[in-house]
């Protein structure tokens, strides 16, 4: 099937755009990949120091030329995802020997559990988390003895900080190791209602703590359809897992015969092979736009929306709104995973997963065939499954049909024509709805704005009856240059009360919202934030505002906002505690969201 002209024609877009920055990116990475195998260009003292504690390989290191690989860990046993790391260095290290290459921990990066911190003053930190992950990863492979690495991490911001850290280092073959999603538990669903039935006082905190650790009850990551799989689920369409290797169960006999392989193929694609791959040549115009199509088949996470950019950034492309949106009206959703269906990961993958949903994009000629990635020279090595053969894996043919409709569906029958995720645009700026979980009748609302500047005031109100007719709440000062730009999802139970009693309520914020965000239209990211004088910082209660999330616009009516001065407000709160002050000066140099609210690239 050829390429769908609305793809080939943003994809050139992408490149005309980004011709300058991609250059000078590639001859950056060219000449860093001429210099050859940086060991070699280490005095004998540097190299002492580096293998002083490799133990059995030391000898190898010092003295041969087989592949060294440098692991780069989220490991911690807080989180869920990324606790079965904690037994893959000595996992990597034996398949590494076997292989006849070796492999070192490069360094660790911090994790942080959005659903650790959703609510408190440690969100505030989160979205920069995702900066200093690359820049913890750059100083573990900074020490140049690394002709590959190997990335372990599945959630929010560390999935995309180090996709920016692999770009950096691209003159290296980067292979992404997943851990899996925790088995299924309580279905979110249920969960979701008595989240519901607290937020309205019918149960106890009880019944609450009941639900939730029946919900995240054991290693692996949170089964909705959040930020970390839909993480996952771009690493395989922009081909830095192994094919299928995304939603496997940890601690399984297939997870680590997926591992072992991954490390076996980040060995035999370095500079000291034949079949050289380079992060950067991965990390294409074609892979990212491979990507967002990725995103709005499946109805994925909104906060990809600010990481695209910033990931695309480090490889010396400029992605913009515009292009998100494009793609969006021509492809279909094709996935209805909590919080857009009732099913989890566990039962998407079950159903045909990705390997059905990507062979079923490029029958339609809605993907790029033609990208190099880790596994091969075409994306079609995506619609195979992995399965053990014996102890190790093998790749079979996908079964070419879905298991399940209410699931996966094929782009001649899809739940939706265009994609899960809308650009809205107008006099109060730009910013984004994920549609593919709101109903259709509740895609377009117009109301009186209710302001707030913190989601605990929206909280107060609601405890004390204030919302008694339809409303568009909007919560401001929550941009990154405010406040480090947290979620806003404890407020997802409190507005989907309000919209179950019958009033049509919508959000609107400069702050974002959980890739578990639910079925309340919520108008995130807006841009240019309050906290730079952005138009959402001269709106005044009643005004009507329109969000339109079928058109893609967001409108204040009948107002003169350059008429009125912005709104000023005391941020001094929020500046100090749990770290919240180290971060002062993320805060002052802190791109746009519209731009990936980024630091570091």
């Amino acid at each position: 099937m050829p390429l769908d002209q609305t793809i080939a024609t943003v994809t050139a877009r992408i490149v005309e755009r980004s011709r300058p920055t991609r250059d000078a990116y590639l001859d950056r990475m060219q000449r860093a990949a001429g210099e050859g195998p940086k060991r070699a260009h280490l005095t004998c003292g540097n190299q002492a120091h580096a293998y002083a504690a490799a133990g059995a390989d030391q000898d190898k290191l010092a003295t041969g030329s087989q592949p060294n690989l440098g692991i780069v860990t989220a490991y911690n046993d807080m989180l869920s995802a990324h606790q079965p790391f904690e037994r893959f260095p000595a996992l990597i290290r034996e398949a590494a020997r076997r292989t006849g290459a070796t492999a070192q921990v490069a360094g660790g990066v911090p994790a942080m559990c959005d659903g650790v911190t959703q609510g408190q003053p440690g969100m505030e930190l989160s979205l920069f988390s995702r900066d200093v992950i690359a820049l913890a990863a750059g100083v573990g492979l900074s020490h140049d003895v690394f002709d590959a690495a190997l990335y372990l991490g599945v959630c929010d911001k560390i999935v995309p900080g180090l996709v920016i850290a692999a770009a950096t280092f691209g003159h290296i073959p980067a292979v992404f190791l997943p851990a899996g999603p925790m088995t299924s538990g309580l279905p979110n669903d249920e969960k979701s209602r008595v989240r519901q039935q607290f937020a309205a006082g019918e149960v106890g905190r009880d019944k609450l703590m009941e639900a939730e650790m029946a919900s995240y009850h054991g290693p692996g990551t949170c089964t909705f359809y959040g930020t970390a799989n839909t993480n996952q689920m771009l690493m395989e369409f922009m081909g830095l897992h192994l094919p299928g290797a995304s939603f496997v169960n940890p601690n399984t006999p297939l997870r680590d015969a997926l591992t072992i392989a991954g490390v076996e193929r980040a060995a035999q694609i370095t500079a000291l092979g034949n079949d050289y791959r380079p992060a950067c040549r991965v990390l294409d115009e074609r892979a990212f736009v491979n990507g967002i199509v990725g995103l709005m088949a499946t109805g994925g996470s909104t906060n990809l929306i600010i990481h695209l950019p910033a990931m695309a950034k480090a490889a010396g492309i400029i992605l913009d709104l515009q292009d998100f949106a494009d793609i969006s009206a021509v492809v279909p959703l094709l996935a209805k995973v909590y919080p857009n269906g009732l099913a989890d990961v566990n039962h998407f993958h079950a159903a045909g997963g990705l390997a059905y949903l990507i062979g079923e994009l490029l029958d339609a000629g809605l993907l790029h065939d033609d990208t190099l990635t880790v596994a091969g020279e075409s994306l079609q090595d995506y619609t195979k499954e992995p399965v053990l053969d014996g102890e190790t894996v093998a790749w079979r043919t996908g079964d070419r049909r879905t298991f399940n409709d209410k699931i996966v569906r094929p782009v001649s029958d899809p739940f939706q024509k265009t994609g899960g995720l809308a650009d809205l645009s107008g006099n109060l700026g730009r910013c984004a709805m994920k549609v593919s979980a709101v109903a259709p009748d509740r895609r377009v609302i117009e109301a009186p704005a209710r302001i707030f500047h913190s989601q605990e005031a929206v909280k107060d109100a609601f405890r004390h009856g204030e919302f008694t007719e339809d409303t568009v709440v909007v919560v401001r000062f929550q941009g990154p240059k405010a406040n480090g730009m947290p979620e806003l999802h404890s407020l997802t139970p409190v507005l989907t009360v309000l919209q179950d009693r019958g009033l049509r309520v919508a959000l609107v914020t400069d702050g974002r919202m959980s890739g578990a965000s639910g079925k309340v239209p919520a108008a995130i990211h807006l841009s240019p934030e309050a906290a730079d004088g952005g138009p959402i910082a001269r709106l005044r209660d009643g005004d009507k505002v329109r969000v339109d999330g079928e058109r893609g616009t967001i409108d204040v009516l009948g107002v003169d906002l350059d008429s009125r001065d912005p709104v000023a407000a005391d941020l001094s709160g929020t500046a100090h505690g749990l770290g919240r002050e180290l971060f002062e000066v993320f805060r002052r140099t802190v791109g746009p969201a519209s731009e990936g609210a980024s630091v570091v690239v």
